[in-house]
């Protein structure tokens, strides 16, 4: 059946084989061990925090709002085409945006898909609204049917909503 010198070979291929990894890794834990380092990480990656600036002081809305690029805005809002249209009562998936700074929550001319939740919300879109909801749509109004993610930086925010106040106000 088997002759000694084929299970010889074979059992040499295996542990040769696992020889090879077992060398392999030990080699790469000796380059990247991460003991060695101390207690802190290599290098550490500073970031913003949503109201605050990168020098830890605390980032007002309205001045952000009122330095706003209204042009970065408008590439900003590619991300909203998807599903918002600009023309006045053209509703897609989500309803239109003309004029929707200050505009009542809700009240899109001809726009049927508003959850329960956002029409029991009331009040105005007003630019803090906008920042707010912009952020993470599902946490500032929950059960809403807006599913987008929302925008993390506050600059893009504060561009967006100054675009928007551009069209249709």
């Amino acid at each position: 059946m088997f002759d000694t010198m084929t299970v010889t070979k074979a059992a040499a291929g295996l542990f040769g084989t696992f020889l090879v990894l077992l060398l392999a890794k030990w080699g790469a834990e000796m380059l990247y061990h991460a003991d060695g380092h101390g207690e802190t990480a290599s290098y550490i990656i500073e970031t913003e925090s949503a109201g605050e600036s990168a020098d830890g002081e605390e980032v007002v809305f309205e001045e952000m709002l009122a330095a706003a690029d209204p042009e970065k805005g408008a590439r900003v809002f590619r991300k909203c085409t998807a599903c918002h249209k600009l023309e006045d009562g053209a509703n897609g998936t989500g309803p239109y945006l003309f004029g929707v700074v200050d505009r009542p929550v809700a009240s899109a001319k001809g726009f049927t898909g508003y959850s329960a939740s956002m029409q029991a919300h009331g009040g105005n879109w007003t630019p803090e609204a906008l920042d707010a909801f912009i952020t993470r749509p599902s946490a500032y109004i929950s059960g809403t049917s807006m599913s987008f993610a929302g925008l993390k930086k506050p600059q893009d925010r504060a561009d967006l909503i100054a675009y928007l106040q551009t069209i249709g106000n």
